[in-house]
């Protein structure tokens, strides 16, 4: 007696959210590991959350001190910060959901999970950086708090982050899906 039968499913596009579900646990392993694996072997260890952002924001403010480009009466720490943050969880999300096939085909081979687990595991681990870096930011809000004027858009943080992380799991997926045949896109 079998416990249970995989078939093909009629429409490629129908997500099974319910098996999703009872995999959760196995996801919450998944985002562990790809959490921790990180930075585990570097200098600096978990810092580079912060460090990351930091550089990558100072070299944007000299360059764009030196090219001259308007940040609309915006600090232009606070303007480069908040978008290398934005960016880096985009850019994260795109290139480790486009590797998942690739970088776990020998778990694919051995036991059945709904394939999805992985890059849905890689976007919630990129999200714990994002809110990692997102902390940074704050420090910077509160100092240059005279300059910033908040309204009712901040509620639309949440909104625009879903957004990010779905843009990058659906394109990672695209590409991850190609790269099984074409290699060289990784």
């Amino acid at each position: 007696e079998w416990s249970q039968i995989i078939k093909p499913t009629s429409n490629p596009f129908k997500i099974n959210f319910r098996e999703l579900w009872s995999y959760r646990d196995l996801i919450t392993l998944f985002v562990k590991r790809d959490f921790v694996a990180v930075y585990k072997q570097t200098v600096l260890g978990p810092l580079w959350h912060f460090v990351q952002p930091l550089f990558a924001s100072a070299v944007y403010v000299l360059f764009g001190a030196f090219a001259k480009i308007p940040t609309d009466e915006l600090p232009r720490v606070l303007f480069c910060l908040t978008g290398v943050v934005l960016w880096n969880y985009f850019s994260s999300c795109l290139t480790k959901t486009s590797n998942t096939f690739i970088g776990n085909a020998h778990i694919f081979g051995k036991v059945y999970f709904p394939r999805l687990a992985i890059p849905i595991s890689v976007v919630i681990s990129n999200l714990m950086s994002f809110f990692i870096q997102f902390l940074l930011l704050v420090p910077f809000l509160i100092y240059y708090h005279d300059n910033i004027h908040p309204n009712i858009l901040l509620l639309s943080i949440p909104f625009i982050v879903v957004v990010i992380a779905m843009m990058g799991l659906g394109f990672g997926l695209i590409v991850s899906s190609v790269t099984i045949k074409y290699r060289d896109l990784i």
